[in-house]
């Protein structure tokens, strides 16, 4: 279901089955799987990649480089951050272009939960089944299984067979 009068989907866009878009997203040069559900104001960016059954909240931010395995919820306002040191222009004062900053890549693993409004900066994996609080700044990679909450996002917790 794509109500396409108010979704911008590039031609370059791999759509799995039965994936259910809403209006005003942004898509270019993404996949994404099989049964999964975008939400109001949403980017998904060029080489991003979500699994199946992936739910994506409104209002977030999937840049390029992010991985997002099967069975993952973004809440609401997720942002994620694909450069370690983002400049709008080169040393010379030029408007940098993509020579000129490496993207670095983020791992969602299958069945992980992000918090609303939680900002995942590049280069961390979040492990399977875990869970980021909302809000959470996630600065360092996330075990499976753990809850992690804060800024920056710290394991609170380990969950037993959930």
């Amino acid at each position: 279901m794509v109500n396409a009068e108010f979704a911008r989907i590039s031609p370059d866009v791999k759509l799995g089955e039965d994936v259910k878009i809403y209006a005003f997203v942004n898509l270019y040069g993404c996949e994404i799987g099989d049964e999964s559900r975008v939400g109001t104001f949403v980017e998904i960016q060029k080489g991003a990649k979500i699994g199946r059954r992936v739910k994506v909240s409104s209002h977030s931010f999937i840049c390029e480089g992010v991985t997002i395995e099967d069975e993952v919820f973004i809440g609401h306002g997720v942002m994620f951050i694909n450069d370690k040191y983002p400049r709008a222009t080169t040393t010379t004062g030029q408007s940098q272009t993509e020579a000129d900053w490496e993207c670095v890549p983020t791992l969602i693993k299958k069945g992980a939960s992000i918090g609303s409004n939680a900002t995942i900066l590049c280069g961390v994996t979040v492990g399977e089944r875990a869970i980021v609080g909302a809000g959470s700044v996630v600065t360092r990679d996330v075990p499976d299984n753990a809850v992690v909450a804060g800024n920056p996002a710290r394991v609170v917790r380990i969950l037993e067979n959930k």
